[in-house]
């Protein structure tokens, strides 16, 4: 699990990992390429990501995110 905070225009470029995702917007707001499809996450919202799919994430407002993983991302632990 991971609390992250995203300033506005930030960008997390595309990636993939084993680890199911779940994405949950505390605050502000997320613009995501999931798998080719734009989706617009914002507070209050979830977004699952299953394993091994393509992502990518563009801030549109200054943003708290809480990741939840499984299983644990180990590169992040690194």
């Amino acid at each position: 699990m991971a609390q992250i905070y995203l300033k506005r225009g930030a960008i997390v470029p595309q990636h993939s990992h084993e680890s199911e995702q779940l994405t949950y917007v505390l605050q502000g707001a997320l613009r995501l390429l999931v798998g080719g499809e734009e989706v617009t996450l914002r507070e209050g919202e979830v977004l699952h990501i299953r394993p091994g799919v393509a992502h990518q994430v563009e801030a549109v407002d200054d943003t708290f995110v809480l990741g939840v993983f499984s299983p644990a991302r180990h590169d992040w632990l690194e």
